[in-house]
């Protein structure tokens, strides 16, 4: 093993633009897991799954997340090419993704050669494993570049431009539908409407650009001035070290995971059944009802939705910086699940589908939060020559709630919840409050004063 020592010194600080570009990439990929998150359900109701079953098909996805990303983030840190650390992993994810958001609305035919389940899980299996190699490396990137003040501010930044390709994505089958009247109804049983195909087809388009954005603009530091802002670096083992790494993780990265649990046990339940519980709860269909004119108008309408929050998410994460200043980070971190578990427990007792605006409000200050916040407490907490590795391990604990959701979420809704989806959304409630309470156990070490 080689070892290579350097003398620490303090990292260049960046202007505002310098962020936004390095982060800009997250714009795409977020339009894309908009577009997933929430149309995917609707997709494979279309190509023939049950609703308990689609709990099931999501279960493909962090499981994907769960291998991909600390093997991508451990190999990045380890990579000097021409295009830099990190970059090359963006750009071979995004042409990857581009491809996968393209097949996904054109893979009915596959329904007549297989079961709708290997279908749903093959399709978004591909499509996560493309997002999660272009994704992963940007974490590790903010922490690469920025100096400890700026990382707040860094995150933040990343938020509010997920939160804006989460608006547009989220919203494009709407807008195509009632303002440019493209066909929001299948030509055919078992055909995707050409409002949904049409919006993964811009969606792939827009993740391409955004990520050739960052690629273009961003200078990474060259192999020769890395180990100026590193000591001790060490040589790597493989995916030994990963297990390794993963053993010796430290505290603080532990107790934001028993947090991270809850919170992406929430989001992911919120994904899954949001659409079958705004059809049957709010709008009244029958459960089963995935092809009629109205279950598409509810399958646009809670689109839209999901824009909403992504909005708000996107306004908020621009104050975040502050909240946290003010109130110091677990305080805002805390506050700011709550007003999402508010949020969800709420849409029970609405019967208006316009109504569903406001507690998306919520969701989007917790949304937010849960984007930028860990991240900003575990920098700090962490090893700089580990910085990809930990990140891409941290994603365990995004996985692993995602994964006990999946095979639990089905089962609970066909016979607790008697098919019932809603009740899922008033549990994810619940865990978001759960979630705020384990915040206040979290050992935040570089809780400084963050540059705004």
């Amino acid at each position: 093993m080689q070892t290579a020592t350097a003398t620490l010194t303090e990292k260049p600080r960046l202007t505002r633009a310098q962020i936004w570009n390095m982060s800009f990439g997250f714009f795409g990929i977020q339009f894309g897991f908009a577009l997933q998150n929430g149309n995917a359900s609707r997709i494979l109701g279309i190509f023939g799954a049950e609703v308990e079953h689609l709990s099931w098909f999501w279960l493909a996805a962090p499981l994907t997340g769960m291998i991909i990303q600390p093997i991508i983030g451990h190999y990045s840190d380890h990579t000097w090419t021409r295009l830099g650390r990190r970059r090359p992993y963006f750009l071979v994810g995004a042409l990857l993704a581009s491809c996968a958001l393209i097949f996904m609305p054109n893979a009915n035919w596959l329904v007549s050669l297989l079961p709708p389940l290997y279908v749903g899980a093959g399709i978004l299996m591909i499509m996560d494993a493309s997002f999660n190699v272009a994704m992963e490396p940007f974490r590790a990137l903010v922490a690469d570049l920025l100096p400890s003040d700026q990382r707040t501010l860094g995150f933040s930044v990343q938020t509010c431009l997920i939160g804006l390709g989460a608006v547009i994505g989220s919203w494009l089958p709407y807008v195509f539908a009632e303002f440019f009247h493209v066909t929001k109804t299948a030509s055919a049983p078992g055909e995707v409407p050409f409002n949904l195909t049409l919006s993964f087809y811009v969606g792939a388009a827009v993740f391409l650009i955004a990520i050739l954005w960052t690629v273009i603009t961003t200078k990474e530091y060259p192999s020769d001035d890395h180990t100026k802002y590193y000591e001790n670096k060490t040589g790597h083992k493989g995916l030994s070290q990963i297990i390794s790494d993963f053993a010796d993780m430290p505290k603080t990265m532990r107790q934001l995971g028993l947090v991270q649990f809850f919170s992406w046990s929430a989001l992911f339940s919120m994904w899954v059944f949001t659409t079958s519980a705004v059809s049957t709860h709010v709008y009244g269909l029958a459960g089963g009802d995935n092809t009629s004119p109205a279950s598409q108008d509810a399958g646009n309408w809670v689109s839209g939705l999901f824009g909403i929050y992504n909005g708000v998410s996107a306004l908020y994460a621009l104050v975040l910086p502050y909240v946290a200043f003010k109130l110091g980070r677990k305080t805002a971190y805390a506050l700011s699940l709550c007003a999402g578990g508010i949020g969800l427990i709420s849409i029970y007792f609405v019967s208006d589908p316009v109504m569903l605006i406001f507690p998306m409000i919520g969701v989007g200050i917790a949304w937010a939060s849960i984007l930028a916040m860990p991240y900003a407490i575990l920098a700090g907490a962490l090893p700089s020559h580990k910085m990809g590795i930990y990140m891409g391990v941290f994603n365990f604990f995004i996985t692993c709630p995602q994964i006990v959701t999946s095979l639990a979420g089905g089962p609970l809704v066909k016979y607790v919840y008697h098919s019932q989806a809603i009740y899922s959304i008033v549990m994810a409630g619940v865990f978001l409050f759960i979630a705020a309470f384990c915040v206040r156990f979290v050992d935040d070490r570089d809780d400084v004063i963050q540059s705004a």
